[in-house]
């Protein structure tokens, strides 16, 4: 049955390179993929799946499979936004949208499940539903969270959800599979401290702002290396510091801006207590004020074990164990599927697509390569689930 499926799927793999093409060079960011959902609408519909809903996000698309029996239902999920990227590459199919590319391979993962979408529209030999998901603004704003706050899950009786991730640097067609964590959260923080202002050469008149700032900073980085397990992993990085506009003037207001990132709501709960009780420490100290506002964004992404095991499965069938990573080290970035994962259980995995650019850089360029892999990866995850 692998072999048959994998010809299936070889045979699609022109079309979907071609979906592939088209989407990276219309690129659109975090809930504008207007033209981008109205591709995937308008290849569905010619797949035969006319039951679709958009009323989940302000864009992107879930479209119901039917199998040839009744049964239960799972999810199968693509990332479809851009990044605010200007494309480097020379290519044929390069970006016709300035300053924006898809700089993460969610083109990539978009021509994936259009292709799975297809097989299944064609080979029904399933029992239940098969739910495809076409997530707007996983980068940065969420369109995971706001798909399911808005009621995804309540609306349809999914019992499990998959994504996956084409990463680069990983062996060609191999496969990151965790029980567990696999990316951290993403949290960020802002803080802002308020003096007074005074001449630079009579600091004694002014409460000062800057001192107030870098002793701040330093302090913060005291939290993992003397406040968390050292098992644990936890990264806080201040990425601004934004105070003053003059030579001579020591400024009466600072503001530094930072991220979290953990793998555990405890370590979260942890960083965020720690943040603002030396904030406002070191701010006492120095005879200033500090405000501290301290943003949950994304939670870490977890899977279960139950679908992990499935994943596994589903990947053995394609590559065997000699390609499959299991348990490896998570990775301290984040990503939105989180949400989902919270809400029921799923899994998420990373296929390697092979020596080369990493995303989120102007050079990157998603490996065709592995449009066959991911689509392969998904069907056998059904017949997993759902086969007959």
């Amino acid at each position: 049955m692998t072999n048959i499926i994998a010809n299936r799927i070889n045979a699609l793999k022109d079309e979907m390179t071609e979906w592939r093409h088209y989407i990276h060079a219309h690129p659109e960011t975090a809930f504008e993929e207007k033209q981008t959902t109205e591709f995937i609408i308008e290849k569905l519909k010619s797949f035969g799946i006319t039951e679709l809903y958009t009323d989940f996000a302000p864009t992107g698309v879930v479209g119901i499979i039917h199998g040839k029996n009744e049964g239960r239902t799972i999810a199968l999920r693509a990332d479809i936004d851009a990044l605010d990227i200007i494309e480097e590459n020379d290519i044929d199919y390069c970006s016709t949208i300035p300053g924006k590319m898809h700089a993460c391979g969610h083109d990539g993962h978009t021509a994936t499940l259009l292709g799975v979408a297809k097989y299944l529209s064609i080979h029904r030999d399933f029992s239940g539903t098969v739910v495809v998901i076409f997530q707007p603004a996983e980068e940065n704003e969420g369109g995971g969270r706001v798909m399911v706050e808005n009621g995804l899950f309540n609306k349809f009786p999914i019992e499990a959800v998959y994504g996956m991730h084409n990463q680069p640097n990983l062996a060609l067609n191999h496969f990151l599979i965790n029980h567990g964590a696999v990316m951290a959260s993403y949290d960020v923080f802002e803080i802002k401290i308020t003096g007074v202002g005074a001449h630079a050469a009579a600091p004694h008149l002014g409460k000062e702002t800057i001192l107030t700032a870098t002793t701040i900073v330093n302090s913060l980085q005291t939290i993992v290396s003397r406040n968390l397990n050292p098992i644990d992993s936890l990264v806080i990085s201040v990425t601004q510091i934004h105070s003053g506009d003059t030579w001579n003037v020591l400024p009466q207001h600072a503001v530094i801006r930072g991220t979290v990132r953990a793998l555990s709501a405890a370590d979260q709960d942890l960083a965020e207590e720690r943040i603002k009780h030396i904030s406002t420490g070191i701010a006492l100290t120095f005879n200033t004020k500090a405000e501290i506002d301290y943003q949950r964004r994304y939670p870490a992404t977890i899977n279960h074990a139950k679908q992990a095991d499935i994943a596994i499965k589903a990947a053995q069938k394609i590559v065997g164990d000699d390609k499959i990573i299991v348990d490896s080290p998570p990775t301290m970035g984040s990503e939105d599927f989180a949400f989902m994962l919270q809400k029921i259980p799923g899994s998420y995995i990373k296929i390697g697509a092979g020596e080369g650019t990493n995303v989120h850089n102007p050079s990157y360029n998603f490996n065709d390569e592995i449009l066959t892999t991911g689509a392969h990866y998904f069907i056998e995850i059904v017949q997993q689930e759902l086969g007959q």
